[in-house]
């Protein structure tokens, strides 16, 4: 059908250009119209025609039978006991087992090693002076205060007495004890964000 409606449309155009030259005169050159095209430049295609998909056949046995070895394979693994998953928090890995896996120290220069020698040296010289320091401070603040309480207490008894009780306003403490609410049960606390690196074991 489409071929011979090309063949048709191929002889129309062809008669086009000799009426318009008979209308504008032999001697007249004639403009080609757009809508006048040459039949050389019409091109048709082939239809193209596609079988549909056979539909393979199935075998109602294979099928069944398919079916049966997947019902055989489930009953095995329903005899088989199921395997624990090993929680690799307990388990040491062997390389940290290996006694002979030792990190070697460096070895350092006979200039490098009398330096830090002397470095350390320098270093528990300068806390033993620090140390003394801080005990001489504390010694002589309890002198102090052992003279002025004496002081204190030829002065009045009263003021002596009141002296030795404890300042409880000197570091201020605060607690809390058992609110009158009890907690909430199902209350979960969120958690902040954190890449699950959880293995997942499948048993095969």
């Amino acid at each position: 059908m489409s071929v011979a409606l090309s063949r048709c449309l191929c002889r129309v155009l062809s008669r086009q250009p000799s009426a318009s030259r008979f209308v504008l005169g032999e001697n007249h050159h004639a403009v080609q119209s757009p809508w006048f095209a040459p039949a050389m430049t019409l091109k048709t295609s082939a239809p193209l025609r596609a079988e549909p998909k056979k539909k393979k056949k199935v075998d109602p046995k294979r099928e069944q039978a398919i079916r049966d070895r997947l019902k055989k394979k489930l009953k095995k693994l329903e005899k088989v006991p199921p395997e624990l998953i090993p929680i690799e928090d307990f388990i040491t890995s062997s390389q940290c087992l290996d006694e002979t896996r030792q990190r070697s120290a460096p070895k350092l220069s006979f200039d490098e090693s009398e330096g830090r020698a002397l470095l350390l040296k320098e270093w528990s010289r300068y806390k033993q002076e620090q140390h003394m320091a801080e005990m001489q401070a504390v010694e002589l603040a309890l002198k102090a205060q052992r003279e002025a309480l004496e002081e204190l207490k030829i002065e009045s008894e009263g003021l002596y007495q009141a002296a030795l009780k404890p300042d409880l306003q000197l570091f201020p403490f605060t607690h809390e004890g058992p609110t009158y609410t009890p907690p909430k049960t199902k209350f979960e606390a969120p958690e902040g964000k954190y890449n699950d690196t959880t293995k997942v074991y499948t048993q095969q």
